[in-house]
C-alpha cells in the first residue's frame, strides 16, 4: 500500500470514529435490529438489475458485438474490488487494458469506452441531483449554492462530452497549468476523449441509447438508497432524497478517504439530518457502502485475470 493509499485510509477511519463516538452504538445496533428485514433484503437485492443493465450498457459500447454479456459482468465486478483498493478508479483502467485484450479493441479505445462510461455516470448523478434540488421544498442560501455548484459541473460535462472545440480547450488548458507529473497523463487522456467523440458521436441512435440507459441506472442507484431509508424505518420524501443521495455520492467521490468510507458517511447524516437521527444516518452510510463492497465481493473470482490482463499490458508497452 502507497503512502496515499494509507493517508486515505487513516482519514477514513479518523472521520467513522468520529462519527461514531457522536452516536452511541447501541443505538445504531437497534437501528438494524429494528428494520424491515423484507426491504433490507429487497434493496440489498437491487445490486443484481443494477450490475447486470450496466454490464448490458458495457456491451452495447463495445463495437461489433466484441464483448458478451457474461464477459461484461466480469469486468464490470472485477473492476468494483480494484475500485475499493486502488486510486483514482484505477479499476476502470484496468477494465480497459482486460476489454482491449478480450475485444480485440485498441488500448486507446478501449480507454475512450471506459470514459465515456465513467462521464456517463457523473453526468447522470448530476442531472438526478439538478432535478431533486429544482423540486427540493427547501430553497436556502445552501440550496442555491449546491444548485449552482452541481448544474455548473453539469454544464461544463455536457459541454467537454458534445464540442470537441471545447474539449480540446479544457484539455489544452489543463495541460498549461498542471505540473509535469500531470503533463502526460493529461494528454494521453486528450488524445482518448478525441477518440472517444470521433466513435460514439458517428451513431446518434446508438449514443441516445446509452445516455438513457445511463440515466435510468442511475435512477435504479438512487432509487436503491431510498429503499434502504424505508428499511430502517424512517422516511424521506424521494424527490427530496433525488438531491441528498447524489450530495453524498459526490461527496464521497472526493480524493480524501478510502474508497470515499468516511466523507459519503459524514455527508449522507449532514445532509439527511432533518429528517432522521445520526444513528439512523450511519446506519443509512453503511448500508450505503455495500453498495460498493458487495460487488466487490462478487467479483474476486475475476480480480486475478484483470490483473493479469493490466501487467500484460505494462509489459508489452514497456
Amino acid at each position: 500500500m502507497n503512502l496515499k493509499r494509507f493517508i486515505s485510509l487513516v482519514i477514513s477511519v479518523a472521520i467513522l470514529l468520529y462519527i461514531y463516538a457522536q452516536i452511541d452504538i447501541v443505538n445504531l445496533v437497534q437501528v438494524f435490529q429494528n428494520c424491515d428485514r423484507l426491504m433490507l433484503v429487497i434493496s440489498l437485492a437491487m445490486v443484481i438489475p443494477i450490475t447486470l443493465i450496466t454490464a448490458w450498457r458495457l456491451q452495447q459500447l463495445v463495437p461489433q458485438g466484441g464483448l458478451g454479456l457474461l464477459e461484461a459482468n466480469r469486468l464490470i465486478l472485477g473492476a468494483s474490488v480494484l475500485n475499493m483498493v486502488l486510486p483514482s478508479k484505477m479499476g476502470d483502467i484496468a477494465k480497459a487494458y482486460f476489454m482491449s485484450e478480450r475485444s480485440n479493441l485498441s488500448g486507446s479505445l478501449a480507454l475512450a469506452i471506459s470514459i465515456f462510461e465513467k462521464a456517463c455516470d457523473l453526468l447522470s448523478l448530476l442531472l438526478w441531483c439538478v432535478f431533486g434540488l429544482i423540486l427540493d421544498p427547501a430553497k436556502d442560501s445552501l440550496f442555491w449554492t449546491m444548485t449552482a455548484g452541481v448544474a455548473i459541473g453539469l454544464v461544463l460535462g455536457l459541454l467537454l462530452l458534445s464540442s470537441q472545440r471545447f474539449a480540446a480547450l479544457f484539455f489544452n488548458l489543463a495541460t498549461s497549468f498542471a505540473p509535469k507529473s500531470l503533463k502526460i497523463k493529461l494528454q494521453k487522456m486528450q488524445t482518448s476523449w478525441q477518440e472517444m467523440h470521433s466513435y460514439f458521436w458517428h451513431e446518434k441512435p446508438q449514443l441516445l441509447l446509452i445516455t438513457s440507459t445511463s440515466i435510468f441506472i442511475w435512477f435504479l442507484h438512487l432509487l436503491q438508497i431510498w429503499l434502504f431509508i424505508l428499511a430502517l424505518k424512517a422516511f424521506t420524501p424521494f424527490i427530496v432524497s433525488l438531491a441528498l443521495s447524489p450530495l453524498s455520492i459526490l461527496a464521497g467521490l472526493l480524493p480524501l478517504t478510502f474508497a470515499g468510507i468516511g466523507t459519503r458517511d459524514a455527508a449522507i447524516i449532514y445532509f439527511y439530518q432533518d429528517y432522521f437521527n445520526q444513528a439512523t444516518g450511519a446506519a443509512l452510510g453503511l448500508l450505503c457502502t455495500s453498495r460498493y463492497f458487495i460487488p466487490a465481493l462478487i467479483g474476486l473470482p475475476f480480480l486475478g485475470q484483470m490483473l493479469g490482463a493490466v501487467n500484460q499490458r505494462m509489459r508489452d508497452e514497456g
